[in-house]
């Protein structure tokens, strides 16, 4: 794939779309022409591409690019029924040459976000998509997780039951008030803290609430729960 066949296909797409440039991934899908060749081997930016076709970058269409980036991602969690990992966004690419490359998804910075963007994305379009949970259970915490107690050492913590929308988190923490600011920061409803269960072991009253209300489980620590297991999550003070 040459440079100057790529700037001859720009100039083509544009005299055909009323002397416009495409945006990328329309490019990609209207003449084939991949990222991966041209990104690091001619520019940097697909800007600087269409600026050396002779156009100026289209902004509105680099905006719409984001949320067409946003809408392929969701479209693929939700075939996969997961988040996907890098290997899986290769894969799609190799195996769909509309679908963008994983490179693509650097531009959102890390992965965790690229789901926050998700998140926002999915709240936008459908507040009670089932993918919200499955997306907000895949992000890492900004903050890492509490260190394992020393051996001999009682931990002491809690269990919480924390709502966003529809669905409820039941998570761990030594502090389920730092947990609530962290996951509201990674939802698009508001979370809002249910009920918190005081108790010297953590992992296991997890465990066995997730055990109990697993056949309510959506993702992860998300779960799609009725009025009855809330009430019994609450009539618990300590555990």
């Amino acid at each position: 794939m040459t440079k100057n066949h790529i700037i001859k296909e720009i100039q083509r797409t544009a005299a055909s779309n009323g002397g416009k440039p495409l945006g990328r991934l329309k490019f990609t899908s209207e003449t084939g022409i991949r990222e991966a060749d041209w990104r690091g081997k001619y520019w940097a930016r697909w800007n600087d591409a269409v600026r050396e076709a002779g156009f100026e970058p289209n902004k509105l269409t680099e905006a719409y690019e984001d949320v067409t980036l946003l809408r392929r991602f969701t479209e693929l969690v939700e075939e996969l029924g997961r988040v996907p990992v890098v290997s899986e966004l290769q894969l799609k690419a190799r195996q769909d040459r509309t679908f963008p490359t994983s490179k693509v998804f650097e531009r959102f910075g890390s992965k965790r976000n690229l789901l926050v963007r998700v998140l926002e994305y999915l709240g936008r379009q459908d507040p009670s998509s089932p993918l919200i949970p499955m997306v907000a259970g895949a992000i890492a915490p900004e903050t890492p997780e509490e260190e394992a107690p020393a051996a001999g050492e009682t931990q002491i913590g809690s269990v919480y039951l924390l709502k966003s929308g529809r669905y409820y988190k039941i998570g761990r923490s030594n502090a389920a008030g730092r947990r609530e600011r962290e996951i509201s920061l990674q939802l698009p409803d508001k979370a809002s803290m249910v009920h918190v269960i005081q108790t010297d072991d953590p992992v296991g009253i997890e465990a066995y609430w997730h055990g109990r209300f697993s056949d309510r489980r959506r993702n992860g620590e998300w779960f799609e729960l009725k009025a009855p297991d809330i009430v019994a999550f609450k009539r618990r003070k300590f555990m």
